[in-house]
């Protein structure tokens, strides 16, 4: 004689079981979040920051320039040392944007925003017209690289 199993009735889900399906759905949910945002991070961290570092840090002098001409702080001291960092920035558009270096009209936006800080730096604006002309100039030279560069 053989003995077979006799069949259970269809088993429903306790509310038990339910809670244990909606727990897991939760952490997988929590977990695959967690491993976007690692690997989110890992990708940026692999981007070269160095061209919007220089890109930064010099629209942050502008401003500040820009800042002194609203405050009417537009003596020598305010406003020599943030056209000084703004043409050693400008010597960095070269390195910062390596892809771009061999390129003619990129070196020419390069030297156009050189000369407009030099030609700032040989007469310095010694009153805010003076600063407000200084800084309309140095825009253009960059304005001029956007209109090309950055869309």
């Amino acid at each position: 004689m053989v003995d077979t199993p006799t069949p259970r009735p269809a088993q429903r889900l306790s509310g038990n079981a339910a809670g244990r399906y909606f727990f897991m759905l939760m952490l997988g949910l929590v977990v695959g979040a967690v491993a976007t945002v690692m690997l989110t991070r890992a990708l940026d961290a692999r981007k070269d920051h160095y061209p919007e570092a220089v890109m930064y840090v010099m629209q942050a002098h502008v401003s500040a320039l820009r800042g002194n001409v609203t405050a009417n702080r537009c003596a020598a001291t305010d406003t020599i040392p943030h056209l000084t960092t703004l043409r050693h920035l400008a010597n960095d558009f070269e390195p910062a944007f390596g892809d771009l270096r061999d390129d003619a009209a990129f070196v020419r936006h390069a030297g156009g925003m050189r000369a407009a800080v030099d030609a700032a730096l040989a007469s310095p604006p010694l009153n805010c017209a003076g600063v407000q002309a200084a800084v309309a100039k140095i825009g253009d030279a960059c304005k001029a690289y956007h209109d090309d560069y950055r869309r």
